[in-house]
């Protein structure tokens, strides 16, 4: 009893440390979109004078680097629930700043029974391994693809990444050049996923790394 209060009390801290850390990398990027906004008054005005002047070229330019700012700002995802949100583009900005090419799609579907605390301990795990993975390889070579949707009547999740040589696996525990926190960090997904009734499945080949699951939705009795 004494022991897995121990361990309970390390879960509790590692999600919630899990959480401060994502909640402020994506305030972070938020204060970024805020300032664009604030900002939009000024770029109006500047464009207005060139075009006073007849500086159409200049314009032109102007608009062409306000549009790539826009892009940036138009990549947030928007799953359906605000802490999901926070740490899937806090991940992504991680991976951004890393120079990992992300394709991503997730949408939290009706009948989710997971909550925000164990989805988000889910996804971080998944990405961080991902991210991690793609940093030993160069920059050309690096991708992550994240699709999260209603399959059927469950939740699915994939996470595909790039990766250097196939991973041994040992029993389910997948060997790793990062140690423990790797197998650590698979296995906490594995149990949670578990612990909603899923399935969970992780594979890994020479150039790519795969993780994926289903969790069965709540019907429309269960929800209301």
């Amino acid at each position: 009893m004494i022991f897995d209060r121990i361990i309970n009390k390390r879960i509790d801290r590692y999600q919630s440390e899990l959480l401060q850390k994502y909640c402020d990398e994506v305030e972070s990027m938020y204060r970024k979109m805020r300032g664009w906004r604030h900002d939009y008054h000024n770029h109006i005005q500047a464009m207005q004078a060139s075009m006073a002047l007849g500086k159409y070229d200049e314009v032109s330019r102007y608009l062409s680097d306000l549009n790539d700012d826009l892009t940036n700002v138009d990549t947030v995802i928007k799953t359906g629930r605000v802490m999901v949100d926070a740490i899937l583009n806090g991940k992504l900005n991680i991976a951004a700043q890393n120079e990992i090419p992300v394709n991503a799609k997730a949408k939290i579907p009706d009948g989710t029974p997971v909550s925000d605390v164990d989805l988000c301990v889910i996804i971080g795990n998944l990405l961080d391994n991902a991210i991690e993975e793609n940093k030993r390889l160069a920059p050309e070579s690096r991708f992550i693809r994240v699709y999260m949707g209603r399959k059927n009547t469950q939740l699915y999740l994939s996470v595909t990444n790039a990766a250097g040589s196939k991973h041994k696996k040992t029993g389910s525990h997948f060997e790793s050049s990062k140690g423990d926190s790797h197998g650590f960090g698979l296995g906490r997904v594995a149990e949670t996923v578990k612990k909603y009734g899923g399935y969970f499945s992780a594979d890994s080949e020479d150039g790519g790394f795969t993780a994926e699951l289903l969790i069965p939705l709540l019907d429309d009795r269960e929800v209301r």
